[in-house]
């Protein structure tokens, strides 16, 4: 019975209820399998000793009984033969063996439940490793799923955070079109400090300048009579 009480909790085992326990079923149904091919070989070795003993009982209940059958032939012979002392003897022995019997039959009654019990509990536990196994990508594909659809909904409904972080985006935008005002700015500065350069006029006078200045230019001297 201390067998039975061992694995009473295969019998009642569910492969769902297994993954209930675990933080994360993608990562533990794995060593949820391997645990349960453990018990699987653990209840296969006890299984194979309750079932020796049951077949060893039943063959002393066979082996009584061909004992009975035995002692009752010999004494009818030796009753014939007018040995009847003879056939009380064998008679007797024929009632001790009879007693006998009856508790081996209640031996080998029990032995044969408990075989009975641990087979069911080895059948199931195959079908439940092999119906993990089944689903087991399955199952994985499920968490991953639950895994990506709870972390949008985190990020969507985020509240504050979700909002934190918009308004940071916003001042880095901010920041980036100032930084690039600034920039263009300088640029600006910049070309117009070299227009006004010594170099600048340098090249402009030395490329002869423009035609429609030095026009422009002597039309104002005339009209100004220079």
């Amino acid at each position: 019975m201390g067998i039975l009480t061992r694995f009473k909790d295969i019998m009642s085992a569910n492969v769902n209820a297994l993954l209930d326990k675990a933080e994360d079923p993608a990562k533990m149904i794995d060593q949820t399998l391997l645990n349960l091919r453990k018990d699987l070989a653990q209840v296969k070795k006890e299984t194979a000793a309750v079932m020796a003993d049951a077949k060893n009982a039943r063959r002393k209940v066979t082996e009584c009984e061909n004992q009975i059958t035995n002692y009752k032939t010999t004494a009818e012979k030796a009753l014939r033969a007018g040995n009847e002392g003879d056939a009380r003897t064998l008679l007797e022995a024929k009632k001790r063996e009879e007693e006998k019997l009856v508790a081996l039959q209640k031996t080998c009654e029990m032995a044969e439940k408990n075989a009975d019990n641990m087979q069911a509990m080895h059948d199931k536990l195959v079908r439940d490793i092999e119906a993990l196994e089944a689903k087991k990508d399955a199952i994985k594909a499920k968490v991953a799923t639950a895994k990506a659809q709870k972390h949008m909904n985190q990020v969507l409904s985020g509240g504050d955070k979700a909002a934190a972080s918009i308004d940071a985006f916003e001042r880095y935008e901010a920041k980036a079109d100032k930084m690039l005002d600034e920039a263009a700015a300088m640029t600006e500065l910049n070309k117009t400090a070299d227009d006004n350069t010594a170099d600048s006029l340098l090249d402009k006078y030395k490329n002869g300048g423009s035609a429609d200045v030095d026009d422009e230019l002597e039309r104002m001297k005339k009209e100004l009579g220079l």
